[in-house]
């Protein structure tokens, strides 16, 4: 296995540009194909998960291109020619990798084009659930077959007679049936009412996909986070040009460096006027005595006055990826930090609460899990292991928080570091020109 040695740090100072945001990304280049017109999207993450997305595209008969820079070299923006509706191409078999959002937003999208279509991923994405997905598509006529496990990809997609204007979907598993279900029912162009059984999780999301609906031209009327109504004049149109933000998730493990390692660091590309729910991961450090700075597209931090964070016990529903982060910064808080409300991560790209628990008992923290909370105390004096293992479970995210161990001062080796590929490929570059 792979493996990349990370040097001891004490201190974390500068500045960082951040990548595109993913989950903007994916819902962006989605919308672009559904809708009519043509969309040059700027500052697209360049990532697996977006590149998987882009090639399902193309194999669906989106017209997708690469443009160039000033000086001739491939840039970040694409320009997406739209099909005005459901795809062209009505037979396809689809590699979507570990992307969730594409996988969940596809199996939509496909359901209602009237075609034949295969979509399979990695071992781990036919691990993750989709039959509440499955189960809400089928109530409005689609017909979906699992080519494996019951409740679980690959699928297998038929044309069929779409014709209910009423489904449900369980709002406690994965915001990201919700936002596949809000992205494709458009096509449909029938009122068409979605109610979500219990509590909905992670609803940040699904702001961001309701903004992004609204700049294609789509608005969604809505009760609370119970019930979502699309209107049958919902048309895709074309914004003509659309800016990814940068990713507020990726910004969680630069912002808790500054918190930790003395700062500032500050994150360019998010800020106050963000989009993603998780800008307010900086809140979060701002209750453990973080100190933070934010403009319209930027978010400073650094250490407490007195140097020492605080342990903090916090509902998690809001910054669900980011507060990850917020488990590593435990091991530099003074107290037991309790983090809730977080069995989403139970079903992302490894099961985050019993990864993280590992992770952290390696290093030198105790720690408690349950089925939506994880508990963290501290090693005393806060001494960390040094030269620990860390496995990352193919997940980026745990590769990108456990880096952050570094910064009590000993060095860690890091399994498996090009993860990171699904969504910063350059993570530990950046981090490097940070860490001090």
């Amino acid at each position: 296995m792979e493996f990349l040695d990370l040097p001891a740090s004490s201190a974390a100072r500068g500045t960082v540009r951040l990548p595109g945001s993913k989950s903007i990304s994916n819902r962006v280049l989605l919308l672009a194909a559904l809708a009519q017109g043509t969309t040059i999207v700027r500052a697209l993450l360049d990532s697996d998960d977006t590149r998987v997305m882009l090639d399902a595209l193309r194999a669906l008969g989106v017209g997708v291109a690469r443009l160039k820079d000033t000086s001739g070299r491939d840039s970040d923006d694409y320009e997406i020619t739209g099909v005005g509706g459901a795809f062209p191409v009505k037979q396809a078999e689809l590699f979507l990798g570990n992307a969730g959002t594409a996988f969940r937003s596809l199996t939509a999208a496909c359901a209602l084009s009237g075609g034949e279509y295969v979509l399979k991923g990695v071992a781990r994405m036919h691990e993750r659930p989709i039959g509440d997905l499955v189960d809400a598509l089928r109530r409005l006529g689609a017909r979906i077959d699992y080519l494996g496990q019951e409740g679980f990809p690959p699928l297998k997609i038929y044309p069929a007679e779409i014709a209910g204007d009423t489904t449900e979907v369980r709002g406690d598993v994965s915001s990201q049936f919700l936002t596949g279900l809000l992205m494709a029912l458009p096509l449909r162009q029938r009122n068409t009412t979605i109610e979500v059984a219990g509590e909905l999780i992670s609803k940040p999301y699904i702001g961001i996909t309701l903004a992004m609906l609204r700049r294609f031209g789509v608005e969604i009327a809505r009760d609370g986070w119970q019930r979502f109504d699309i209107p049958a004049a919902a048309r895709y149109q074309s914004p003509g040009e659309i800016w990814v933000e940068g990713d507020a998730s990726s910004a969680s493990y630069f912002l808790a460096a500054g918190a930790i390692g003395g700062g500032p660091v500050r994150v360019e590309g998010v800020g106050r006027d963000s989009v993603q729910g998780d800008v307010r991961f900086a809140d979060a450090l701002a209750k453990m005595g973080a100190q933070i700075a934010m403009g319209p597209n930027w978010i400073e931090a650094s250490a407490p006055a007195d140097g020492r964070l605080k342990a903090i016990d916090l509902d998690c529903n809001h910054i669900p990826d980011a507060a990850m982060t917020l488990a590593v910064a435990a091991l530099f808080a003074d107290g037991v930090t309790m983090l809730t409300n977080i069995a989403s991560w139970r079903v992302k790209e490894t099961d985050r609460i019993a990864a993280m628990a590992t992770e952290l008992r390696k290093v030198g923290a105790t720690v408690e899990e349950g089925a939506d909370f994880i508990r963290i105390t501290p090693p005393h004096a806060s001494r960390l292991t040094p030269h620990t293992v860390i496995d990352t479970y193919d997940d980026h995210r745990m590769a990108m928080c456990l880096s952050l161990v570094t910064l009590g001062g000993v060095p860690v080796r890091i399994n498996d570091p090009a993860c990171v590929n699904k969504t910063f490929p350059t993570y530990f570059k950046t981090f490097a020109g940070i860490a001090q």
